[in-house]
């Protein structure tokens, strides 16, 4: 772990805090002295996260696919603390399977919380900054906004759309000269967080992949866009050697990327069909590390 410093006086929104890489980065910011809004659709974590980081940290029930959530956490970040120094757009959700198999309400709603929270969060947080004249705006987005994934369209263009979005932004906030205004994308890889909890999967098969990284690395990564903000930020030796050979071999990269996705997916133990969180939060899942990589080594062990 990153060595950890005093942020007291630094007011930051994360959204998607009730678990995963959202929750880590919240409790090692308040750790620090910051103070924190926290989203989330889980009431009763966020709640609980709230009282665990402190008197300066103040969770708002939010599902960042509608407009007045994202208000809402603007709102109260406004009315708690006076400013907005960072806002991290970190919700965030998979559907995995066929594309045809996979009903459109499920493919839509992917798109609604990755990308059009994004949108509303980006624009809000935006909006505020120009007002400050300064302020670092955080998107999380993926390694799959490099390296398409099949049997994860919807993913994967939510993905490409964060990238897209706050690329734009970082070239527009250079020509209207907010030289204090920091336009930031973190492209993580396969982390492990209860996301596949939480996932949309049509694929018949556990979604167990890998192998995936420690979620830690990304919470360092994220915080350290506080720091030192650049427009993109790979994390770890894999995204890098993905984005490179994307970018060196695009067409090969991509069909072994995808074959390679795929077999994990089909040699999975079997699973239902299910929509995850897509439209109502599930209670479990609830910690800042899954058993991603635990299943993933079970899977490649028994395969020997």
């Amino acid at each position: 772990m990153a060595d950890e410093q005093s942020r007291s006086g630094l007011t930051v929104v994360i959204t998607g805090t009730s678990s995963g890489i959202g929750k880590g980065v919240a409790k090692r910011l308040a750790r620090e002295g910051a103070n924190l809004v926290v989203g989330a659709r889980r009431t009763n974590l966020i709640e609980a996260l709230a009282k665990e980081c402190g008197p300066n940290t103040v969770a708002v029930t939010a599902d960042v696919s509608k407009e007045q959530d994202v208000a809402r956490l603007l709102e109260t970040a406004m009315s708690s603390f006076g400013k907005i120094d960072v806002w991290i757009n970190n919700a965030g959700i998979g559907t995995f399977g066929s594309f045809t198999d996979t009903p459109l309400k499920d493919l839509n709603r992917t798109i609604e919380i990755n990308l059009l929270g994004t949108f509303y969060g980006s624009h809000f947080a935006l909006s505020q900054f120009k007002k400050q004249k300064y302020g670092t705006l955080i998107n999380v987005s993926s390694f799959a906004s490099k390296v398409p994934l099949a049997f994860g369209a919807a993913y994967t263009a939510s993905k490409y759309g964060v990238s897209g979005v706050s690329n734009g932004l970082h070239q527009e906030m250079g020509l209207e000269d907010f030289k204090d205004i920091h336009i930031c994308s973190v492209d993580p890889w396969v982390t492990d967080t209860p996301w596949t909890v939480h996932a949309g999967n049509y694929s018949g098969h556990e979604i167990a992949i890998g192998p995936a990284d420690d979620p830690q690395q990304v919470v360092d990564a994220i915080i350290s866009q506080i720091d030192s903000p650049q427009q993109t930020l790979e994390v770890g030796a894999k995204v890098k050697g993905a984005a490179f050979s994307s970018n060196l071999l695009p067409g090969t990269t991509r069909k072994m990327n995808s074959e390679l996705f795929y077999k994990m997916l089909q040699e999975a133990p079997p699973a239902p069909t299910t929509s995850g969180s897509l439209f109502e939060p599930r209670q479990e899942g609830t910690d800042v590390t899954g058993d991603l990589r635990e299943r993933f080594e079970k899977n490649m062990s028994d395969r020997k």
